[in-house]
């Protein structure tokens, strides 16, 4: 089930507000959250419904055993490092065992089955919320969580079960028991979501179809002018998609009294790889730092260590998004670049830095470094990726354009260029200008209201709505 389907829309959503907000009690409210939740997951997975519980189950008595032997460390780090192994073998078997297989089956020409393991949906962001959880009540930056059914809805809870963003246990403790549902609260929530479903089922699926088309192309087929703006497409659309599915996850969790952090921070106004990765997908760059890059010492232990740590985070973050090699790449692509930056900042005076014309150039730098970087995470094969190159600049005998790639460009060019504008912060901007006119929150109403109705329009005509990072 996804948010932007009439399912959820029409009927789980709805059944789920009026359930919770019947309820008096915060118990009974947040056991209702957990009925909801696991029928929301078992509704997309109903095979994997028993993996998630037993996830929550072993993290639960992993917890509760590195708590109890506070008097020994090395019991503690006993019982923290068997919950590591069991969620990471767990990641593994379920999406990486496949890949692994099929590679030593290439490399060493041995006979050996490859299991075909379907990937539950999600696998990598509960996990990683499992992980958060030990690691914190490991370290006491999170208190031990003995309600079984409370530790089961944080890690299920359906807004962010999913997709992310990626909830750290000590950000929510306490909003377990003490939270407090409003109506500025739940409004806000709302018009949050409005918001999200736009970005998803208006921008990010016509735009799917758009790069979709040109990454079908056949090698030789695709014009310059359409292998350029296939992966300009395909930037703007993962960033619809998956912003917009963090902000339906934000919004949701507003009305249901709970406050998530952000995961999106306009990242393609971005000056450099280094803050792009700041700006996009957060929860996920922050919990690298704080469970890897920190832990292995960071930038503390002299400029080889720093490197080295760098590698293992960025190798990680690839093969974090997928079980494949472009993915690997993917993480190599960024690791050179962003310690390359590293080491430029370390040289270049702020005063050089400062300069207007030089911020300039460094978003344009960024933006290429970001848009290539893309190319490698949506096409999978060295091969696949070198024909596309040849594509995009004219090495494989392809023309500049034709009437058809004109006409599909001019097609969806509206599209692509509001995808642009509202890429970077120009609506806040013209809201913080408008503050305080008479007329701006009935306007905003309105404009909501309006919104609403041609995303509802969208999501009940339109057949392909996929969500990319369901795939991660």
């Amino acid at each position: 089930m996804v948010f932007s389907s009439a399912v959820f829309l029409f009927a789980f959503l709805p059944i789920c507000l009026a359930g919770y907000y019947l309820l008096q009690k915060r118990e009974a409210k947040n056991v209702f959250l957990l009925i909801m939740s696991l029928a929301f997951y078992a509704w997309g997975e109903p095979k994997y419904i028993l993996l998630l519980l037993f996830s929550i189950l072993l993290n639960y008595i992993c917890a509760l055993l590195i708590d109890k032997n506070r008097d020994s460390l090395r019991k503690m780090k006993l019982f923290l490092v068997c919950g590591l192994i069991a969620d990471l073998g767990i990641l593994f078997v379920f999406k990486y065992l496949g890949f692994f297989m099929t590679n030593v089956r290439t490399f060493t020409g041995a006979d050996i089955a490859v299991p075909d393991i379907a990937l539950p949906i999600g696998i990598s962001f509960f996990t990683f919320q499992a992980i958060s959880y030990l690691a914190d009540v490991y370290t006491n930056k999170a208190k031990l969580q003995k309600s079984l059914y409370k530790l089961a809805l944080y890690i299920s809870f359906f807004p962010q079960l999913i997709a992310g963003p990626i909830v750290r246990y000590n950000s929510i403790e306490e909003q377990m028991d003490s939270r407090k549902e409003d109506a500025g609260l739940f409004s806000g929530g709302v018009r949050r979501f409005i918001i999200g479903l736009a970005k998803k089922s208006i921008l990010a699926n016509l735009l799917a179809v758009f790069t979709d088309s040109i990454f079908e192309y056949g090698y030789h087929e695709r014009t310059v002018l359409l292998a350029w703006f296939g992966v300009l497409g395909y930037c703007l659309q993962l960033y619809y998609d998956f912003s917009g599915y963090s902000d339906m996850a934000i919004g949701l969790g507003r009305m249901f009294g709970f406050k998530f952090e952000e995961n999106f921070d306009y990242p393609y106004i971005s000056r450099s790889a280094s803050e792009f990765w700041r700006r996009w997908h957060i929860s996920l760059g922050r919990w690298f730092k704080d469970y890897v890059y920190i832990p292995l010492g960071g930038s503390k232990k002299g400029m080889t260590r720093h490197i080295m740590n760098l590698f293992v985070v960025w190798l990680l973050t690839g093969i974090w998004h997928g079980a494949s090699w472009n993915f690997v790449l993917f993480g190599l692509y960024y690791f050179i670049i962003i310690a390359a930056e590293h080491f430029i900042r370390g040289v270049v005076p702020e005063t050089v830095a400062g300069n207007k014309g030089i911020i300039f150039l460094q978003h344009i730098y960024a933006l290429i470094v970001v848009y290539f970087g893309w190319l490698l995470f949506r096409v999978s094969g060295l091969q696949t990726l070198s024909r596309y190159l040849k594509d995009m600049f004219g090495f494989s005998g392809n023309s500049l354009y034709d009437s058809y790639s004109y006409s599909l460009v001019l097609q969806y060019l509206p599209v692509v260029i509001i995808g642009v504008v509202f890429a970077t912060p120009v609506l806040k901007v013209l809201q913080n200008r408008m503050t305080g006119l008479s007329i701006m929150k009935p306007a905003a109403d309105i404009a909501g209201v309006l919104l609403f109705i041609v995303s509802l329009s969208f999501v009940v005509s339109s057949a392909y709505n996929p969500f990319i990072y369901f795939n991660f």
